[in-house]
């Protein structure tokens, strides 16, 4: 679709309020190049302006987070700041590392993948990567701990290396953080509770289901699932950190700090992904996006998931990217 084309149609979206379906402006995400696009969500200054799904999806569908799910164990991470029970700067609380160099390691560096722990996100074969190892191979019933026990690489703080135990290691924190509990059960229903009452159901999140290890250790990097309209309630949330009801339910403190460049990835802040023109985002794998944006007075989510391989995700970024700009002019 043109670009004048597209703004037409986005006018006459938010002319009509309240139907699931609005306008085309969401037809280029589901072009042919664009596969394999299953659901996508635009909301333009908090109305829905379009709303798609591919055949045989619908509202009755969750969807996999895939990566998406870090930038949620972020604002987890930020609402245990807020109430005082962790520090951004002070080292991580991971009574394993008191003893070594890791002890130097601070939520700022976990949160901008600048650890310095070893860690191949993505191996080869693709089986032998850290990730796939410890998420599906012989990690699976206690993942915190495998995720916790790498050595150092690098010095803290010097190295981007994107890394999905680090945000296992977040959310094992968040849990140690909510309970001195070792059953499973416990953990993980504290976790959950702590979710549904500081993000979800301020939120309007109404059908999140996460998934634990067999530790009940929230897997914080990678399983999260939601229908289409909760991964936009999550994207308004990140977009301004306000609920449904516009109550202030993430701090701008700490939004902005996760919006804001790490000192070792110009294009990557606390756990969310920054791009052009102001937009920022969660990605996950095979092509899982929600780019968020505020400009001219507007403000856009812009939700897409689907199951597009990594290695052609490039031209889908690019589409959602001239969608949010164009929304945004």
């Amino acid at each position: 679709m043109r670009r004048g084309s597209l703004l037409v149609a986005l006018g006459l979206a938010l002319a009509v309020p309240g139907s699931a379906r609005q306008s085309d402006a969401l037809a280029p995400l589901f072009a042919p190049e664009q596969a394999e696009a299953r659901a996508a969500l635009l909301i333009v200054d908090g109305r829905v302006a379009d709303k798609r799904y591919a055949p045989g999806y619908s509202d009755a569908n969750r969807f996999i987070s895939w990566s998406m799910a870090k930038s949620i164990t972020a604002l987890l991470v930020g609402e245990l700041v807020a109430d005082g029970r962790l520090q951004l700067d002070a080292p991580a609380p991971v009574a394993e590392w008191k003893g070594d160099a890791r002890r130097s390691i601070t939520l700022r560096h976990l949160l901008h993948m600048s650890s310095g722990l070893r860690h191949i996100e993505v191996g080869k074969p693709v089986e032998n990567s850290d990730t796939n190892q410890v998420l599906f191979v012989a990690g699976t019933a206690a993942m915190a701990p495998r995720a916790i026990g790498r050595p150092l690489a690098a010095r803290p703080g010097t190295k981007f290396n994107y890394d999905t135990l680090t945000s296992v290691i977040l959310a094992e924190i968040v849990t140690r953080a909510l309970t001195d509990s070792r059953d499973p059960r416990v953990r993980a229903q504290a976790y959950r509770a702590f979710a549904e009452e500081r993000l979800f159901r301020p939120a309007g999140v109404t059908r999140a289901f996460l998934e634990f290890d067999g530790a009940g250790t929230q897997i914080g990097g990678s399983i999260i699932h939601m229908n289409l309209d909760d991964w936009g309630r999550m994207g308004r949330l990140l977009l301004d950190g306000k609920g449904a009801d516009g109550s202030q339910v993430i701090a701008p403190e700490w939004l902005a700090f996760l919006k804001t460049p790490a000192p070792t990835k110009s294009n990557y802040g606390g756990h969310i992904w920054l791009s052009r023109g102001g937009l920022t985002y969660m990605g996950g794998h095979l092509g899982q996006f929600v780019y968020v944006g505020k400009r001219n007075g507007r403000s856009v989510v812009l939700v897409r998931l689907g199951k597009t391989q990594d290695d052609v995700t490039d031209p889908v970024k690019a589409a959602l990217e001239r969608l949010a700009a164009a929304t945004l002019s």
